[in-house]
């Protein structure tokens, strides 16, 4: 199952649920996607879909996904984190009216290169080949990452202090 999570920041993130309800509706994605739309005004059609979900729901439904998909808040891929997942984080971008600024993307760029415990991707289109190799890409990955949550806590709150 991928689940795919935009939080609940009030402006909508329609391109990244049109762009995965699509992978699903070409049969790129096979498995069952579960999404928490949040404030989107674009209604998944081949996706199942609430715009908000209860914490524990949230927290169940990352546990049984063998992929989770964010957007860029930390909240939203810290938790995947501490449960174990490598998350694909697409950041929300001010050009296409998804935040206020980009600072989601420099803080997804700044995670991914000091820790490596996260997958950015800031071109949407990049997003299908990394659904198709997620597997190959997290096995990869240096191992330890994920056992590390304590340093990986620690590393982030220097970082968010020093961006503020």
């Amino acid at each position: 199952m991928i689940f795919v999570t935009v939080g609940t920041h009030e402006q909508p993130f329609n391109r990244l649920i049109m762009y995965v309800d699509n992978l699903k509706r070409a049969g790129v994605i096979t498995e069952e996607v579960i999404m928490q739309t949040g404030f989107s005004t674009y209604e998944p059609k081949y996706c199942k879909w609430s715009k908000l979900l209860p914490y524990n729901d949230m927290v169940k439904n990352v546990a049984n996904a063998r992929i989770v998909i964010t957007h860029g808040g930390p909240a939203s891929f810290i938790m995947p984190l501490q449960i174990g997942k490598t998350p694909i984080v697409v950041p929300r971008q001010k050009v296409f009216d998804e935040h206020v600024n980009d600072h989601q993307v420099t803080f997804s760029k700044a995670v991914a290169e000091s820790m490596g415990t996260i997958i950015p991707i800031i071109e949407i289109d990049d997003l299908q080949n990394i659904i198709l190799d997620y597997d190959k890409i997290v096995a990869d990955m240096p191992s330890g990452i994920k056992s590390n949550n304590d340093k990986f806590n620690i590393q982030l709150a220097e970082m968010v202090k020093e961006m503020f």
